[in-house]
């Protein structure tokens, strides 16, 4: 395990089916807003659902590969590392995504 999610506390949030394939589901902990993605390949990424930008639900944008594209702007995020796609800039911030078979868990800080 990384060295920076040794301190993390562990959710599981369900399976990677509840997931839609090339979308995302909303997860609220600890009072915010996590929208975690499931790419064509079955890989399972999570970001603050909120765009660098203008704040426009990442959750509501396309999958393609491993980037969202916000709603609002079209604004191409990664979700690897929640930054934006040259030319615009910003970050959103990403959440730990552990998979465990089938089951999803997220890393909060504790």
């Amino acid at each position: 395990m990384d060295g920076d999610f040794a301190q993390a506390a562990w959710h599981e949030i369900g399976s990677v089916d509840d997931i839609p394939r090339l979308g995302a589901r909303i997860v609220r902990l600890h009072g915010e807003d996590i929208a975690v993605f499931r790419t064509a390949s079955d890989g399972v990424f999570a970001l603050h659902d909120s765009c660098p930008h203008k704040q426009g639900q990442l959750s509501q944008g396309i999958v393609h590969g491993e980037s969202v594209t916000c709603p609002l702007h079209n604004w191409v995020i990664g979700l690897a590392d929640g930054r934006a796609k040259e030319p615009d800039e910003g970050c959103t911030r990403t959440i730990p995504v552990r998979l465990e078979g089938r089951r999803v868990l997220l890393g909060l800080e504790r």
